[in-house]
């Protein structure tokens, strides 16, 4: 029953407009993607980024030398998430304190002045964008957008450090454009539109087409799960079913999911008959809270109108 919070589980659904996704990295105030969970001792640097850790990674290759990749530009977003609870130079200040924990001399030098060339890009892209001519067409607006954003990476990086930093972001919002294109062109049929939409996934890279498929993948299994079930099938059949299909760590989350379900519907069906018989008697609002209290939290009570 709750498909939706099945799919986050094991993929998050990708946006249909182009223009978001080309927001994901090239974005003057970017977020950095959902960082990992923190140890307990660590101390956030600011008060949103509490729970977490730094995202991204600063790596050197067989040779010593900095990698130049999206990972060191996630890891740039991630501080620079926090402008407005602390100053810029302070977070500059932070990426280089996180910059020399991970990395020799060296490489922490270079990604200094990666950093340096990165928030400056960051500012000069603010005033491109600003530039930019309104447009109503979409697909249009996006095109300009990425175009505007290539031409401005020559005058603060390298080609080796464009095609590292902005590579895989870049065939991403590409290929995104395109799928958008072709679902607002009107002179497409049906057929022809699928017949396209089909060639931009065959040239996706694996793990792409795998990402991309992924919420699909979890429907059917789910569908496969719910006539399992009507065949009288136990858990631990449908524990084995979701485990072929994708992962025992995810069929485990997805496990801890139904038993979830399956107790918010239990305590669900007990309240709903206690309150009919409060009805019948009569009861005051008090006693009607006091049900409440006795059998959800508060968080949860704001899901009970929709069950009264």
């Amino acid at each position: 029953m709750r498909i939706a919070l099945r799919i986050a589980v094991l993929a998050a659904v990708a946006s249909c407009a182009a223009y978001l996704l080309l927001m994901r990295q090239d974005g003057p105030a970017a977020l950095a993607a959902p960082a990992q969970r923190a140890s307990p001792d660590y101390f956030p640097f600011v008060r949103s980024m509490a729970g977490t850790l730094p995202d991204g990674a600063a790596r050197v290759n067989a040779d010593g030398q900095l990698v130049v990749n999206a990972e060191l530009a996630y890891l740039f977003d991630y501080y620079l998430a926090g402008l407005g609870e602390r100053p810029l130079e302070a977070i500059r200040t932070e990426i280089i304190r996180e910059l020399e924990r991970r990395l020799q001399p060296g490489p922490a030098a270079q990604a200094r002045r990666l950093l340096d060339a990165w928030l400056a890009y960051k500012r000069a892209l603010v005033d491109v964008e600003r530039g930019l001519p309104a447009q109503a067409d979409p697909v249009l607006c996006a095109r300009q957008r990425l175009t505007a954003m290539q031409q401005l990476r020559g005058a603060y990086f390298s080609q080796p450090e464009i095609a590292g930093l902005f590579g895989d972001s870049d065939a991403y919002d590409l290929d995104a454009i395109s799928r958008l294109e072709i679902s607002s062109d009107a002179s497409l049929t049906d057929a022809q539109r699928k017949q396209k939409l089909a060639a931009l996934d065959a040239r996706l890279p694996q793990q792409a087409r795998e990402e991309k498929e992924a919420p699909t993948r979890v429907l059917r299994l789910e569908e496969s799960v719910t006539a399992a079930r009507a065949r009288g099938a136990d858990d631990n059949e449908v524990y084995r079913l979701r485990s072929a299909a994708i992962s025992p760590a995810a069929a485990a989350r997805l496990a801890d999911v139904d038993r979830e379900e399956a107790d918010w519907q239990r305590r669900i069906s007990s309240y709903q008959s206690q309150r009919r018989q409060l009805q019948q008697t009569a009861a005051n609002e008090a006693a009607f809270q006091q049900l409440r209290d006795s059998t959800f939290s508060a968080e949860e009570q704001k899901r009970l109108p929709a069950y009264e």
